[in-house]
């Protein structure tokens, strides 16, 4: 069964990636500090070993050569990796905390540059794998309150690119996915004005899906893309376009 790591794999975008992951044949290894409901839920639903809880936070980035080092013990060679755990915090860059930004920083950017590092050392070793890495139109397109967001966002571009043409001629793929506002539990509870600003920001007029990013995610990851890499796939409906 082919392996994929999934961060922040428990809730959110992150459980949607694993459960469709999975539906697709995938073994995935979720990786978040806690289990909750949903995960549990959803590991019940998929099909016995298809979806495994690894609890580990990520924050604690002297940990992380040890996890792969133990991921692969346990489950093999590493197909994918979905770089999705972020913290969203925001806030006006003059009123933050120093340790607030530099939580950001270091979850948001420096975790996962350090796990694509020791899991892609496997996959060169094994003939060649995919890497994802969740982005943000953030990254792209300037918004009130997330400048330091938008900054660790915007790194993975420029890890995206860069990583891709490193690991290339191992036979390892390296693409991003920038979501916009999606249609979530977070904008159902947007005021009805606030909401409806977004929606006409957008070509289509409507908020993409988290399993539409999923999708694109899924097929980054699948014999469909295997000659795609170093690009960024924008899934916001139109909002920058």
């Amino acid at each position: 069964m082919t392996s994929v790591i999934v961060t922040g794999g428990s809730r959110g975008l992150g459980l949607s990636v694993a459960s469709r992951l999975t539906a697709e044949g995938y073994r995935v290894i979720a990786i978040a500090r806690n289990e909750n409901d949903g995960l549990t839920r959803a590991m019940e639903q998929a099909r016995p070993g298809s979806l495994n809880f690894v609890p580990f936070d990520l924050s604690d980035v002297r940990k992380i050569p040890e996890l792969v080092k133990q991921l692969v013990k346990c489950y093999g060679p590493i197909h994918g990796l979905v770089n999705n755990a972020a913290l969203g915090s925001h806030g006006a860059l003059a009123l933050m905390s120093n340790a607030q930004i530099e939580e950001l920083i270091r979850l948001n950017t420096v975790s996962p540059i350090i796990l694509t590092k020791y899991v892609v050392r496997h996959m060169m070793a094994t003939g060649g794998g995919r890497i994802v890495n969740v982005a943000s139109i953030t990254a792209i397109k300037g918004y009130r309150g997330l400048s330091v967001y938008s900054a660790t966002k915007a790194s993975l571009l420029g890890f995206t690119h860069s990583l891709a043409r490193e690991v290339g001629r191992m036979g390892v793929n390296v693409n991003a996915v920038a979501p916009g506002f999606m249609d979530t539990d977070m904008t159902q509870d947007l005021n009805g004005e606030h909401r409806e600003k977004i929606v006409q920001r957008s070509a289509l007029l409507r908020f993409p899906r988290v399993e539409d990013v999923a999708d694109a995610i899924e097929f980054l990851l699948g014999p469909k893309a295997a000659n795609i890499t170093g690009t960024v796939l924008t899934v916001d409906a139109g909002v920058t376009a």
